[in-house]
């Protein structure tokens, strides 16, 4: 019986770094010849919205004060 515990427990360390190295091989593989996406008209050149990191700062912040209010309020009881 330990030793079925054993091979699980190293089959499924095995297969979250088999993951782990698929997905980053995935991530690298993807093109980045693309980069920010800007339009540029005659003096004018404009960013998308996304590329702004202004934009993402603030998820990013909004992101950290929501998990912190659902952790908060899962303590309560």
């Amino acid at each position: 019986m330990e030793t079925i515990t054993f091979v699980k427990s190293k089959m499924n360390s095995f297969l979250a770094l088999a993951f782990s190295v698929l997905m980053s091989v995935f991530t690298f593989a993807q093109d980045t010849a693309g980069g920010v996406v800007t339009t540029e008209n005659k003096t004018t050149t404009t960013t998308e919205w996304y590329a702004d990191p202004m934009y993402l700062i603030g998820g990013a912040i909004l992101l950290i004060i929501i998990i912190a209010l659902i952790a908060r309020s899962g303590r309560r009881e």
